[in-house]
């Protein structure tokens, strides 16, 4: 703890620097406004700086990336509060509060609600982010390739379940997809081309950056055009100080709604929204005043917002320990980390054991911009919601093209990310969940080469991967995801369970 804390102050005492304050404060304002614009996500925000910051060095990058990050999380709910349209699929949980309440001529209150809410969720879940990184990293140490490919398996399984909740096999069909289209190109352990049919650009696979840049950022346009526009609330915006009594009173809902988030985001593949969405319902359930969620309620907004904002700092957690992202944002994280020489994984504490505190500085700096561009910049940045989508689409599409091809520089790529981004436009027109489709595709070499490697070094038997405990573990918790899911099997459990309740009580 005392070495953790060490370096968390040498990391704080480096950004302290006017360049990375800088960064700092343009990287979460930018993210802010990508947050607040109905149609662009955090994950596409995240995907188009990473093109961008291609070239600066790993510290800068990766701060930059965060800040976005935390800052189109925030942001999303801007236009939440005044549109009843989320800006982010992680502030759809924030309508139902926020624009009820901005109706009321309180928009000014929701959103210093919603602001104090996330700089709370953000800091909760750093703090998991310090404490739970290094134990959970030392603990995947333990991890071989049988592991890894469970995990990798139950990361698809998992957020394809909790990502189509209505029709899990929607979820599942997505990230079985997703795996799919991640064993294009030359294998890798003999580098055996595979489905390239003599396609030079095709051995080499698709590109994950591209791929992601395609389906949530030309996949967002193609939707944005689709929907219908949008109307901004008008009026006067009253005062957006959050009221300290009312952040008081509902503080163990913050904790709740904090740590809840938290863990959401550590599930694979699960992300913001689910940590939103989950705080909500516990908020609800807990609440003295229940009936006026949806109408209104500042505890509702409140665990909304702090629930997604929580969820930042722990889908950042698997992504560090074992290169498994928390959510399709952290996904795009985790590409840039290799890209930019960290390899994160089980081995971060021995190779890079100052990273880890060093990304928790990165997420405390970027909660304290959210809070400043909160308090001081939300009337004017409500000019944003004004720009015509019929003048920004164009230009996020030049940059989806731009960053595309500046990964490789090869003009493949830019027809990969056409490709990905009308593939996921007609998912997303048939109600198929993208996450699982980009867990499937990141998680996919993993899965691939712990396969492999694990049947290699058994000579080719399985059951390694079935008697080793920790594989034995996930590999139940797989089946078990899976079988649950059936809507058959989930109510004949549900009436067994009512019976034997029934039971007891006559007993």
């Amino acid at each position: 703890m005392t070495e953790g804390l060490g370096y968390l102050a040498g990391a704080l005492v480096e950004f302290a620097a006017p360049e990375p304050l800088f960064n700092v404060l343009w990287a979460t304002l930018l993210g802010i406004a990508v947050g607040m614009l109905p149609g662009l996500t955090a994950t596409l925000g995240v995907a188009l700086m990473t093109t961008l910051t291609f070239r600066m060095g790993a510290q800068d990058a990766i701060l930059i990336l965060i800040c976005m990050y935390v800052g189109a999380i925030y942001g999303g709910g801007r236009s939440a509060i005044l549109l009843n349209i989320p800006g982010t699929p992680a502030s759809a949980a924030a309508t139902l509060d926020g624009f009820p309440l901005a109706r009321a001529g309180r928009a000014g209150r929701a959103m210093g609600i919603a602001t104090s809410g996330s700089v709370l969720g953000t800091l909760i879940g750093m703090v998991f982010l310090a404490l739970l990184a290094p134990v959970l990293a030392d603990f995947a140490l333990a991890f071989g390739a049988f592991e890894f490919f469970w995990l990798a398996l139950f990361g698809v399984v998992i957020a394809g379940r909790l990502t189509a909740l209505g029709d899990p096999l929607k979820g599942w069909l997505a990230g079985f997809l997703g795996l799919l289209l991640a064993m294009v190109g030359q294998e890798g352990i003999h580098a055996y081309g595979r489905f390239s049919f003599g396609h030079a650009d095709l051995a080499g696979g698709f590109g994950l950056l591209p791929a992601l840049v395609g389906t949530f950022g030309f996949a967002e346009i193609l939707s944005v055009m689709k929907n219908p526009a949008y109307d901004l609330v008008r009026g006067k915006v009253d005062s957006v100080i959050p009221r300290l009594r009312e952040v008081l009173r509902y503080r163990w809902t913050i904790v709740r709604s904090g740590v809840i988030g938290t863990f959401m985001g550590l599930i694979p593949g699960v992300g913001e929204d689910m940590g939103a969405w989950v705080s909500y319902a516990a908020a609800r359930r807990a609440s003295k005043e229940r009936e006026r969620f949806g109408t209104g309620s500042i505890e509702g907004l409140m665990s909304a917002e702090t629930g997604n904002s929580a969820a930042v700092p722990g889908a950042i957690i698997p992504v560090l320990t074992l290169a498994v992202p928390g959510s399709a944002p952290s996904a795009v994280l985790l590409a840039a980390m290799f890209i930019h020489g960290v390899r994160p994984g089980p081995l971060i504490m021995i190779e890079f054991p100052g990273f880890v505190y060093e990304v928790v500085a990165m997420i405390l700096l970027a909660s304290l911009a959210i809070l400043l561009w909160g308090l001081l910049l939300t009337r004017p940045m409500l000019a944003v919601l004004r720009v015509p989508r019929e003048k920004l689409m164009p230009v996020i599409f030049v940059l989806c093209t731009i960053g595309s091809f500046a990964i490789a520089s090869r003009i493949f790529d830019v027809w990969v990310m056409l490709g990905f981004g009308l593939l996921g436009f007609v998912l997303r027109e048939m109600k198929y969940p993208m996450a699982p489709l980009v867990l499937g595709i990141v998680l996919g070499d993993i899965l691939d080469k712990s396969l492999r490697r694990g049947l290699v070094l058994s000579d080719g038997d399985p059951t390694p991967f079935l008697i080793r405990p920790i594989s034995a573990v996930l590999a139940a918790v797989t089946v078990m995801t899976i079988v649950l899911g059936i809507p058959a099997v989930r109510r004949g459990a549900g009436r067994l369970l009512g019976r034997l309740a029934g039971g007891g009580s006559a007993n």
